[in-house]
């Protein structure tokens, strides 16, 4: 039987600590390998902390810290950062990122592989990285393609793909959970709050949905 391992690919720091974090933490806590592809460090991000604590120069450096920071809370020891910048992901050769990506693949083997849901993820990186994702899956062979994990928060993702075929419930790591997204704090700070305040939304981050891509 092949030893679990799993794959999240997403574009920016702080992708992993919405949808997955919590999924995440219960997976290394049995022991499954992870491997994070961070695609960029996030440096055009808007928010420079409230009070201000960085700058637009020093920022990409504070993002790669708490994107250290945010992994170490859930038990990723094996972090990628492949270094294209923010916002112009759209823009890279889809080709070349499938090619970069199929060379981790080949290293890591995943069973499992968890990315955003082309068409369903709002922000141009994040559906370029989907897009460049499905990409290098197909180009693997039928029968060595590991399962492809799905996040998406589009407002229309129910009537266009249906129900999320998986729904975890995290509350078990929500603590940890919520180590990673405060780790992001340049980022996070509506976020905390909003959790904090707001039974629904509480309630909604308790539970993290995939849709199984059809590949």
């Amino acid at each position: 039987m092949m030893k679990e391992h799993v794959l999240v690919i997403f574009p920016h720091p702080d992708d992993e600590a919405f949808g997955v974090a919590g999924t995440i933490a219960q997976l290394t806590a049995r022991g499954v390998s992870v491997t994070y592809v961070c695609l960029t460090l996030g440096e055009m991000g808007r928010n420079m902390g409230i009070p201000p604590f960085t700058t637009r120069e020093s920022l990409p450096e504070i993002r790669r810290t708490e994107l250290e920071a945010a992994c170490k809370a859930i038990g990723i020891t094996d972090l990628r950062k492949f270094g294209y910048r923010d916002k112009t992901v759209e823009f890279e050769d889809r080709n070349l990122i499938a090619a970069r990506l199929l060379e981790v693949i080949a290293e890591v083997e995943p069973t499992r592989v968890i990315t955003f849901y082309p068409g369903y993820s709002v922000h141009p990186d994040h559906e370029a990285t989907a897009e460049a994702v499905v990409h290098a899956m197909r180009l693997l062979p039928e029968n060595d393609r590991p399962e492809l994990h799905c996040v998406a928060f589009a407002r229309d993702t129910e009537e266009g793909i249906g129900k999320p075929h998986i729904v975890n419930d995290v509350a078990d790591v929500f603590e940890r959970k919520m180590d990673c997204i405060k780790a992001h704090k340049s980022q996070t700070d509506w976020l905390i709050k909003a959790i904090e305040q707001d039974p629904a939304m509480y309630e909604w981050a308790k539970k993290e949905r995939f849709w199984i891509y059809p590949l």
